[in-house]
């Protein structure tokens, strides 16, 4: 039987009596409740069926979302009990991936993997930009996950953290353009709150310089405030026999011959996520724990969030749990939603912070000119995808938008 723990750090709510009404609850009380985060969550069993949206889904993927279209498109008339943001947290091969698959499957949410550098180094049209290395200057070379397992102490190794906490923000941003465009919740294998473990740990073994890592909390502390907390966070907790056991069992050659999952490595990560990450989100959303040693049901999950009152809180002004989603007013909704939609590109270029004192995270100016001029004649890469006749894209002269392809 799987075990949960729902004292101390995980529950930390009291049922007593609520406050006194304050106006911004007259004033939610008066609207419609759309507004209003929905009590409970429910998996198809309890529904009895899937999900049925209230409006069709905006096709924010394809059609823009400003104030022009705010004016006849509203957005929380897609919203119902599952229109939440569930992470799924964890240590190095948990079984994140299974359970979080099915956990969207079952309360018929959207689910979003966990990122990796193939989303920089793999191109539109398939093409592996590591191919070039041998083209580039040691600073331009890819450096990924696998990379970062054989010698964890390369130059590249902050920027290459750096830049998953980029993927992990702007896949966010998406999850939260999804939720707000279509009303369907998401469930997320790891997010940019969490990311910060992984940097500082790396940085207690001695993988990346105090300069760096001074980068990061920087780039961190000018982005992660832009975004919507989550609803629930749920960890699968193992301790580090078993991670290591993890490991060796699913036999990814890269992890099992590198050094970097040390005792001293993974008990690091495990006090980072337990006494900084859990402690301080539990402030701001649910937080779940369950004893994963052995797996767990999904079911039993299912039915302990669907004990879960995500309201209760918002009798009290002074608690900030869910107080990220407490939007009064259909115009709040909006201007949220426009944020992640429409201003996505404005968000990414926090993380434009100019640093010059961390050498690691420099590269020369003839360096980057030699990277350019190779990077942007690869294979679809001399404009944006659909403009590119190298790899087949066809009718070019009816196509009413053009430009140079982009990477951060």
């Amino acid at each position: 039987m799987t075990a949960v723990f729902r004292v101390g750090l995980v529950r930390l709510a009291s049922r007593g009596a609520t406050a006194p009404a304050t106006l911004l609850q007259a004033q939610t009380n008066a609207l419609p409740a759309a507004f209003m985060q929905k009590c409970n969550i429910s998996g198809k069993t309890m529904r009895g069926g899937p999900r049925v949206p209230k409006v069709a889904p905006y096709p924010y993927k394809t059609k823009k979302y400003n104030w022009f279209s705010a004016v006849f498109d509203k957005t929380s008339k897609r919203f119902d009990e599952n229109s939440k943001v569930i992470c799924v947290e964890g240590p190095i091969a948990a079984g994140k991936t299974k359970f979080a698959q099915e956990l969207a499957a079952e309360l018929d949410m959207q689910y979003y993997p966990a990122v990796d550098l193939d989303l920089i180094y793999i191109n539109p049209y398939g093409y592996d930009m590591r191919k070039l290395d041998p083209e580039l200057p040691p600073s331009c070379r890819s450096y990924d996950v696998r990379d970062f397992c054989k010698n964890p102490n390369h130059d590249l190794a902050a920027l290459f953290q750096i830049r998953m906490y980029m993927l992990r923000y702007s896949q966010y941003v998406d999850a939260l353009q999804h939720i707000l465009s279509t009303g369907q919740g998401v469930v997320l294998e790891r997010s940019p709150y969490s990311d910060f473990v992984f940097m500082e740990a790396m940085f207690r073994q001695g993988y990346i310089s105090r300069g760096a890592r001074s980068v990061y909390n920087e780039l961190r502390q000018n982005t992660i405030g832009e975004l919507l907390k989550p609803h629930l966070v749920i960890y699968l907790d193992q301790p580090i026999e078993a991670v290591q056991r993890q490991i060796k069992t699913r036999n990814l050659e890269h992890e099992v011959k590198s050094k970097v999952f040390s005792e001293a490595y993974l008990r690091d990560l495990e006090s980072l996520y337990k006494q900084q990450y859990l402690k301080d989100i539990v402030g701001h959303a649910e937080l779940l724990i369950y004893d994963w040693t052995a797996g767990g049901e999904t079911e039993v999950v299912v039915e302990d969030i669907e004990r879960i009152d995500f309201q209760q809180h918002e009798s009290d002004p002074h608690n900030k749990k869910q107080l990220d989603w407490r939007f009064p007013l259909e115009t709040e909704w909006c201007e949220a939603r426009i944020k992640y939609c429409h201003e996505k590109p404005d968000l990414m270029n926090y993380f434009n912070v100019p640093r010059y004192d961390v050498p690691e995270l420099l590269r020369s100016a003839d360096d980057s000119k030699v990277w350019r001029d190779v990077w942007f004649n690869a294979p679809g890469m001399k404009f944006r995808p659909g403009y590119n006749a190298d790899v087949g894209d066809s009718g070019l002269l009816t196509k009413n938008k053009m430009g140079i392809n982009e990477v951060f």
